[in-house]
Order: structure tokens, then C-alpha cells, then sequence
């Protein structure tokens, strides 16, 4: 068994891992973003939970609004981006299958 406090303190964090699965917590600020038309992930999907905070996922070009309590899977292979439209911080949890980073 593995456990873990989150903490979302840092913008991007592996925070537990097997050989089959990762999580991660994940925070943006008010208008930041990540990823973008050439990021995808290969060989992983990504589940991506909204702990906190409001914002926009823009995954193939087709745009997703995002706040607490949704839960988005990106497909492997998929282009994303995820982006903070609130005033306060977006604060994620993710889980890799299988391990992206």
C-alpha cells in the first residue's frame, strides 16, 4: 500500500506511482496554462480531476469547461491544453495509464 497527503503547493507533481499507474497534482494561476497543440501524451491516457478553481481544456480543438467536481479523460494521443480562467487557482488531480513522467 502507498498514501499521501495532496499538498497543491507546486505548479506540477508526481505525487505516487506503480508500474501501471501515476498521479499527479497539478495548480495553475489565474491565466496560466500548459500544453498546447503539440502536447500529447503518446502512449498514456490522462484522467484529470478538478479539485478547485475554474477553467478550459482545449483537447483535439474542441473546448471544455472545467470546474470542481469534473472529471475529463484524454485519450492517449489526444493534443491538449489546460488553462485557468478564474480568479482563483486551478487545482487538478491526474492519473497517468500507464506512467507518463
Amino acid at each position: 500500500m502507498k498514501h499521501t497527503h495532496l499538498a497543491f503547493e507546486s505548479h506540477f507533481d508526481v505525487v505516487l506511482e506503480t508500474a501501471d499507474a501515476q498521479a499527479a497534482v497539478m495548480t495553475l494561476g489565474q491565466g496560466e496554462s500548459t500544453g498546447g497543440p503539440d502536447n500529447r501524451h503518446a502512449a498514456s491516457a490522462q484522467w484529470l480531476y478538478v479539485v478547485a478553481g475554474t477553467g478550459e481544456a482545449v483537447v483535439e480543438g474542441e473546448t471544455v469547461d472545467l470546474g470542481p467536481r469534473t472529471l475529463l479523460l484524454i485519450e492517449a494521443g489526444e493534443a491538449h491544453e489546460i488553462r485557468c480562467t478564474g480568479d482563483e487557482p486551478l487545482r487538478t488531480l491526474n492519473v497517468y495509464v500507464p506512467p507518463e513522467y
